[in-house]
């Protein structure tokens, strides 16, 4: 099957379907492994000597921040790595590297230990991301979309499981022995994937990675752009809400004793409507269009975010982001089917490590700035300068895919 990049499906690898089960398996059980610290964090950095209320609140946020941070920078060159020596390679790294630091943070002394391995797990690169350019690029393209949707499903169950088990396991085995557990059952994807993920071989993509750089490798630039631009946009616009939920939740309940509780309904109501939808709307795009499917995603978010800002009662704000997070489970499955089928198989990788790095910048960036507008202009802000946000990248999709049409319609008519 021919694309726009004039590439064929040699890439594809029959063993794609078992690739994908393991990658999902494997995504799913190293991001539980990575969010269950999320509950006990700041009560693990308090035990390792920080002391009183700011210092362990800047702490937590440092060693939160310093993995996405770390991962951002390095993305790009693991998809350059592994388009020259192998994605299977490069996931059997991700894997191993994040059992030892993992482990390790069950053993440290300091605070300061415990950012730097947070940082040596970043630079490691994630599993998921690994997982996610290794899928994308094996699976035929007029599955990408379907296949990426499934995983996509299984990191958001990762992400709602994970924080789930951490508030629960602690006070059973203790904190320290939680990273030890943890550490074994990212091992155990490790070994997984080092035995079970079979992979072609890399000698032409090997030498036609050396012969050009990603960039100039692409026939046309405008979709790639468009998706590194959504991407960062996305993930930036769905963390700059994630600081002030709690926050936010307090003012809608009377009992403050449950205003955690709520919280974290909340932030689940997303993540489960992402599942929800995440494989299903991948095979609508893979039918209808992926850049299509981005568009409307980024637009129907936006009108959702409307009334998140005047909601009156904490069921309201639950629906609304259940609702969110079915038009959001599309969208990075999406971005990332549309820079497979248009870049060439042997830059596909070191492209969408591109895409990762920005994704994790807006991961950063977004609650520093969602933090910042919460608390000098009020919650409500936050909801509408996100819809601002979302609308943009939703008309900028739109006539970024208009303007490319119609040159196409041109180019064919000369």
């Amino acid at each position: 099957m021919t694309t726009a990049t004039g590439a064929t499906d040699d890439a594809i690898n029959i063993h794609w379907r078992r690739n994908l089960a393991v990658c999902f398996l494997g995504s799913f059980t190293t991001i539980v492994a990575m969010t269950l610290l999320l509950p006990f964090l700041p009560l693990y950095i308090e035990e390792l000597g920080a002391e009183g209320h700011a210092a362990i609140v800047q702490w937590s946020g440092i060693a939160y921040a310093a993995t996405f941070l770390a991962a951002a920078l390095v993305a790009p060159l693991w998809g350059r790595l592994g388009d020259r020596y192998g994605r299977k390679l490069m996931l059997v790294r991700a894997s191993l590297g994040m059992a030892v630091c993992m482990s390790l943070m069950g053993m440290v002394q300091s605070v300061e230990q415990l950012v730097v391995l947070r940082l040596m797990i970043g630079f490691a690169g994630g599993y998921s991301s690994g997982s996610t350019i290794l899928v994308a690029m094996q699976t035929p393209r007029h599955r990408s979309g379907w296949a990426l949707g499934i995983l996509s499903a299984g990191i958001m169950g990762g992400n709602l499981v994970g924080p789930l088990i951490g508030g629960g396991l602690p006070p059973l085995i203790g904190i320290r022995a939680t990273f030890l557990l943890s550490g074994g059952i990212i091992f155990l994807a490790f070994l997984a994937t080092s035995f079970l993920i079979k992979e072609g071989s890399h000698a032409s993509t090997k030498t036609k990675s050396k012969q050009e750089g990603a960039w100039q490798a692409i026939p046309d630039k405008r979709p790639v752009i468009a998706m590194l631009v959504t991407g960062m946009l996305l993930m930036f616009a769905n963390m700059s809400i994630e600081p002030i939920i709690a926050v936010y939740v307090a003012q809608l309940v009377k009992d403050q004793a449950r205003v955690t509780l709520v919280a974290g309904v909340v932030m689940s109501a997303a993540a489960l409507g992402s599942i929800v939808s995440a494989s299903r709307l991948g095979r609508l795009g893979d039918r209808v269009g992926h850049w299509n499917v981005v568009t409307a995603a980024l637009a129907v978010s936006a009108l959702l975010l409307v009334p998140q800002a005047f909601v009156t009662e904490s069921w309201q704000l639950v629906a609304l982001r259940f609702l969110m997070g079915l038009a959001l489970g599309a969208l990075l499955p999406s971005i990332t089917s549309v820079i497979r089928h248009n870049v060439p198989d042997h830059v596909g990788g070191n492209v969408l490590g591109y895409s990762i790095s920005a994704q994790y910048a807006g991961q950063v960036a977004g609650p520093l700035l969602g933090g910042f507008v919460g608390g000098h202009f009020g919650m409500q802000a936050v909801f509408l300068g996100t819809c601002v946000l979302m609308a943009i990248g939703a008309a900028y999709n739109w006539l970024a895919q208009a303007r490319r049409n119609q040159r196409s319609v041109g180019d064919e008519s000369i």
